[in-house]
Formats: structure tokens, sequence, C-alpha cells
């Protein structure tokens, strides 16, 4: 067979882009060519995200720029996976035609031969959606004999025989020092304003054995920082029969030879343990960082939103992390405008901002999403109402991260170096910045360092959340 090139677009979150090297893994065991540019392939793969309004448009623009690159550049097709096609399906194809497929999670395994299918003018019929939590087991013990597929569970590649296969299906498409490793899918919450279980389906927890296997691998290509993703994390273990596991695989994998850093992502307040906090703050090698979802803060609000917690129970979650880790990041996002949101409400919500001293906080409008249980309430703000709404949050978050940095001034950190601006000056991340979204570590004046190393600074200035530090020698007085 001639030469096949293939690249992968990916929109939307961390998770997507674990799935889109298990994709590239994949079709690179196959025989495909991987291509960064769309441009240069001969099929473009979007990998789409289906989580809100804005995501949903995103992954529909590249779409449609991928669709064009037919006119002017050398590809041949473009092909739609991920969140919005498993989402959507059949949908999408009708009201896209500029995708010559929309394939579903369960097509990823086959994804090679779908992909010479349209090639080959003939392309498999668009996915027909369904609810995935209906296709394992209630009882989330049961659910590993389930043959359903997994995005990013490493599952077997149906055309290599397992002995001649790759030890890890998946391949970096980027040279990025850190990389999001996934250790679960799925979400067996049913928060009222979510609908990530019904196409995610519900929570499956990889064995810690896949996880290190996968993290050693990362490693062996220069990765420093794994950070761990789901939608779940504090559930990690419960479908294997044991809460604990992920106390114990955070110091295995703080110990694999080459990994610097491990960060963890996305824990439900409702859920976290004081096992898990000690590991977490006592632990060397896992950042500083406490990724937690609280969305808002008013008691009979998140009990509307199928939630738990009030502003007084997430002080006081804060004040454990903080008793243990004084120096913790701490990362939340709110939604502001849902159903029945008084102005009471929203005067919690601030009140719980102001005292929180959080270090990053995305904060959302409020949408109707498809077939979830908000979707059918009374009483939903005017859109212009949510948007007023979400300017003024936004507004105090942008003053109050502001401070909580200028809080940090004179604090010894911890810096990946990930790049160098363009007048050459090193710019990395903070064990207790998160990748992407939760600000920057500016290191002027340290051009000696390169990207993939790990110093110790002490933080000098701000700005806005980004911080600015001076790299200390080692052995420095002050660097722990």
């Amino acid at each position: 067979m001639s030469s096949r090139s293939v690249a992968l677009v990916t929109l939307g979150c961390a998770r997507n882009e674990v799935d889109s090297e298990e994709l590239a893994g994949r079709l690179a065991a196959e025989g495909w060519t991987l291509v960064q540019d769309a441009a240069e392939a001969d099929v473009a793969v979007v990998n789409t995200c289906g989580f809100v309004e804005q995501a949903k448009k995103d992954s529909i623009d590249a779409l449609l720029e991928a669709g064009d690159l037919k006119e002017s550049g050398r590809t041949r097709a473009v092909v739609a996976v991920g969140c919005l096609a498993e989402r959507y399906g059949a949908d999408l194809a009708q009201e896209l035609p500029e995708a010559d497929a929309v394939l579903g999670f369960d097509s990823y395994a086959q994804m090679s031969a779908h992909l010479q299918q349209v090639l080959d003018g003939r392309a498999p019929a668009p996915h027909v959606p369904r609810d995935r939590r209906t296709l394992l087991p209630l009882a989330p013990a049961e659910r590993r004999a389930s043959a359903v597929a997994l995005p990013g569970h490493q599952q077997p590649l149906e055309a290599v025989a397992p002995a001649s296969g790759p030890p890890v299906l998946r391949a970096r498409l980027d040279d990025r020092p850190w990389a999001p490793l996934k250790i679960a899918s799925g979400c067996d919450r049913r928060c009222a304003f979510c609908a990530i279980p019904m196409f995610r389906g519900a929570y499956v927890s990889r064995e810690p054995q896949e996880v290190l296997a996968e993290a050693r691998w990362l490693a062996a290509r220069g990765v420093r920082e794994v950070f761990l993703v789901s939608e779940n994390t504090t559930s990690y273990g419960k479908d294997l029969g044991d809460l604990r596991l992920l106390e114990r695989m955070l110091p295995e994998l703080a110990a694999v030879e080459g990994i610097e850093r491990v960060r963890v992502s996305y824990l439900q307040p409702a859920e976290i343990r004081p096992d898990l906090l000690d590991v977490m703050a006592g632990t060397p090698g896992v950042a500083p960082y406490f990724d937690i979802s609280f969305q808002h803060a008013s008691g009979p609000l998140l009990r509307r939103m199928r939630r738990f917690g009030d502003r007084a129970s997430f002080l006081s979650l804060l004040e454990q992390v903080r008793s243990r880790l004084p120096e913790a990041g701490i990362r939340s996002n709110v939604i502001v405008g849902f159903p029945g949101e008084t102005e009471a409400d929203l005067a919690e919500l601030a009140a719980f901002l102001e005292q929180a001293r959080l270090d990053v906080v995305g904060v959302f409008g409020y949408s109707d999403e498809d077939g979830t249980e908000a979707q059918g309430y009374a009483d939903k703000r005017h859109p212009d109402e949510v948007a007023e709404r979400v300017a003024h949050v936004t507004g105090l978050v942008e003053q109050l991260t502001a401070q909580r940095a200028e809080e940090r001034v004179g604090q010894v950190v911890s810096v990946l170096v990930e790049e160098e601006d363009e007048d050459g000056t090193p710019v990395g991340r903070a064990g207790q910045q998160g990748p992407d979204v939760d600000g920057v570590t500016l290191l002027p004046g340290a051009r000696a360092l390169a990207v993939g190393d790990v110093v110790d600074a002490v933080v000098v200035d701000t700005l806005g959340v980004d911080l600015v530090a001076r790299a200390l020698a080692t052995g420095q007085a002050g660097v722990p």
C-alpha cells in the first residue's frame, strides 16, 4: 500500500489530547505517517469537544477549516471524531457535509480501516449516538469484563498481534516536557448541568500497572511532568474495589525515573479524603496543586445542581489543604446564572471567592445542554443577565487571583521550563500552576536554562496571575 498520511487536530481538554495521541499510536502502528500540518495530510482527523456551546462552535469551526483544505491543500478527507461526534453522530454528519465521516468512540480500534475506506470513497455510516451509561453494568466492580470502547485506556490494537504490537498505544504529537496521563474515563455523578456521562459513559478506572507503564513510556520520551486526568479523579479505584488506590499509586508514579512532577486534576470536594490530602501534601514529587470542582458556594443552589457542599464546608476543606501545605496552589471552576440562582446565591458565591484565596478560577455562564436535567428547569435567567453575572464574577476573580499571586512574592517555587519567549527569557510553570490556563512563571536572566529543566526560584514580582521569579543556584540558601 502506498504511503498514507494523517494529521490529528485536537480540540478541548487534556483528556482529548490523550485520546488523540492514542489514535496517533494506533495509526502509526498500522503504517500511517503522522504529520503536524493538516494541509500536508491525506486525512485530517478532528478530535472534537462537545462539552459546552462555545466548545461545540470551536469544533465546528475546526471542521470547516479542515474542509477548506480539500480545495487548497493535499488533504483529501476530513473525519470528525471525539465528543461532539460521539454526542451528535448522524445529525452532525447531516448538518456538516464538509466532514467525510463522523465516527464515534466505538470506531477507534478500527480507525485505520475506517480512514482507508474514506479515502477509497466508501465512508462508513455515521455514528448513531446512544447514552453510553447504559453500555456498562450498573455495579462498578462488574465493568472490567465489558468490551465497551474506552478511549485513552490502551485497549488492544486489533490489527496487530499483542506480541508484535507496541507496548504503549500512543504517539507524542508535541515535544512539551509535560503530558496528560489518563487514569479513568466516564462519570457516575448526575450533576444537573452536565452531559458528559451520557457521551463518555459510566466510570471506569485503569489498572495501576497500566498507568505506571505509560508513565515510564512518557518519561523515556522526555516528559518531566505527568498530569493525571479523568472526569473525576477522586473516584479512582472504586470499580477496582479499592478507593485508596490513588493514594498508593501517587508515590509509585513520583518514583518513576525521569518524572520530576506528578500533577493531580479534577477532585470532587465531596469525595476528598483526609488520607488523599496527606499523600498529595506529603509525597515528594507530587505537585502542590489542588484542582477542586466547587461549581458554586450556595448550598441551596448546589442541591439544585445535584451537588453537595456550601461555603462553610468548602472553606473548611481549603483549611485542611493549607494546614498540610500552606503554599498550595488551588484552582476551581464556577457556574453563574444557573436556573433559579438568586441575588443572594450570587452574593454567597462572591463571599466564598473573597475568603477562599484561590489561585485560579474559571467562570462559566450557564447554558442549556441537550439531555440534561437542568435543560427542563424553570426560572432560567435571560442570556443577557447571565452574561452580566459572568462579567461581574470574572472581574472579581481577576482582582482576587492577582492578589493571591502577589502573596507568593518571596516564596520559593519549583519551575518546569517549557519554552522561551521572544526575548529568550525562559518561561515555565511553578508546581502551583496547572498547564495551559493557570498562568506561567517568567525566569528573566536565567538564559542558561533549557526546556525540560526543573529549577527552584524565588518569586520577585507578578503580572496578574503570572509570576516573575529569580532562579536559585543549587544549594543556595532558602532552597528546600
